[in-house]
C-alpha cells in the first residue's frame, strides 16, 4: 500500500509502530531523495529560496517608497524627482513580479519529469539574471538621475528584458515538449 503525489514527491512511510497514526497506519512525508532523483529538486529549492527572499526584500523596498512619500522626503517627492520616483516604483513593481515568477517557476520545475534538466539548465539563470538585472537597472537609474532623465543603471533594463523573453520562451517551449508527465 503506497501512494505517491508526483507532483508533491510525497511517499507512504512503511507501517511501524513509531510512524503510525490512527486513520491510515502510516503518515505521508516529504521525500528529497525522491526530488532529487528526479533532476529537478536543485532548481526547486533554488528558485523557492531565491523567490520567497526577494519578495521579502522588494515589499521592504515598497515600504520604504512608501515611508518616504509618508514623510513628504524632497528628495522622493520634489516635481524634479518624478523620474526617481517612477523608476524606484518600476524596481518595486518588477522585483516583486519576478519574485512570485521564480515561485511559479520552481512549482513548474518540480512538476517536470527528468528529461526536463536540459531547458532547466538554460531557463533557471537566465530567470536568475532577469530578477536582478531589471530591478536593479531601474532602481539604479533612479538613484542618479540626470536632467529628469534615468541614470546609467538603465541600460541594464533591456539586456534583463532579453534575458526574461528567452526565459519565458524556453520555459514554455520545455513545459510544451515534457508535457509536465514524471
Amino acid at each position: 500500500m503506497a501512494n505517491t503525489i508526483r507532483l508533491c514527491f510525497w511517499s507512504e512511510l512503511p507501517e511501524s509502530p513509531s510512524m503510525s497514526d490512527s486513520k491510515s497506519g502510516s503518515e505521508l512525508y516529504y521525500n528529497p531523495a525522491a526530488a532529487a532523483s528526479a533532476g529537478d529538486f536543485d532548481y526547486f529549492v533554488r528558485h523557492m529560496k531565491f523567490g520567497w527572499w526577494s519578495l521579502f526584500l522588494f515589499m521592504a523596498l515598497g515600504f520604504f517608497l512608501e515611508y518616504l512619500h509618508g514623510f513628504k522626503v524632497g528628495w522622493y517627492l520634489n516635481v524634479g524627482n518624478e523620474m526617481r520616483r517612477l523608476m524606484f516604483q518600476l524596481s518595486h513593481a518588477h522585483g516583486t513580479l519576478f519574485s512570485v515568477l521564480h515561485i511559479v517557476f520552481a512549482l513548474t520545475a518540480r512538476a517536470m519529469p527528468a528529461s526536463a534538466d536540459s531547458w532547466l539548465k538554460l531557463a533557471s539563470p537566465l530567470l536568475m539574471a532577469t530578477s536582478i538585472l531589471m530591478p536593479g537597472g531601474f532602481f539604479l537609474g533612479g538613484v542618479w538621475i540626470y536632467d529628469g532623465d534615468p541614470g546609467l543603471g538603465i541600460f541594464l533594463v533591456p539586456i534583463g528584458a532579453l534575458t526574461m523573453f528567452i526565459a519565458v520562451f524556453v520555459t514554455a517551449r520545455g513545459v510544451g515538449r515534457d508535457g509536465g508527465r514524471g
